[in-house]
């Protein structure tokens, strides 16, 4: 990777619209990822991108698929869940059905799996590599009703983004 290609990124200003948030949180994201296809450390900075550009979360990750569970991957945040069996909280669901999740109150999402206390939302889209599954991107915040299609459609985007620089072959 060109160590310099992101110096000259300031991950400190967002825009207030969140469409045009997440098309700068798209393209900083392509910058930190062009040139460099392993995944851990993508998805490390991709997790770091995501919590400074998006407000009211208290924990932003990847869970990757391992051995038919989800083991927790990079993340910002508190100490999170390790193993997380697909069909069970709303990762494992976001697996089963293949498909995003949006909770906009995880207390009422029968089976959550509870890692944060503080934890009220939560939106869970899946990372689908040539039509298979290969992890999740999770995020949660303190605020009921947070996440919306705005923010649905622009993190699926980073996912895709995601799904496309990596090699997961490598993982």
């Amino acid at each position: 990777m060109n160590t310099n290609s992101h110096e000259s990124i300031d991950y400190a200003i967002f825009p207030e619209s969140k469409q045009a948030g997440y098309r700068l949180v798209h393209a900083q994201l392509k910058a930190l990822i062009e040139n460099e296809t392993q995944v851990i450390p993508n998805l490390a900075n991709a997790s770091a991108l995501l919590k400074l550009a998006l407000c009211d979360i208290n924990w932003v990750g990847f869970y990757l698929i391992k051995n038919g569970e989800l083991l927790l991957g990079p993340f910002q945040g508190k100490p999170a869940c390790i193993h997380i069996p697909i069909g069970k909280g709303v990762c494992g669901t976001a697996v089963s059905l293949g498909k995003t999740m949006v909770v906009p109150n995880v207390h009422e999402f029968e089976g959550h799996i509870a890692c944060d206390s503080e934890s009220n939302s939560e939106i869970v889209v899946p990372i689908s590599v040539n039509g298979k599954i290969v992890g999740v991107l999770d995020i949660d915040s303190p605020v009921f009703n947070r996440f919306d299609d705005t923010d649905k459609e622009g993190l699926e985007e980073a996912a895709r983004i995601l799904a496309a620089g990596c090699n997961w072959q490598d993982y």
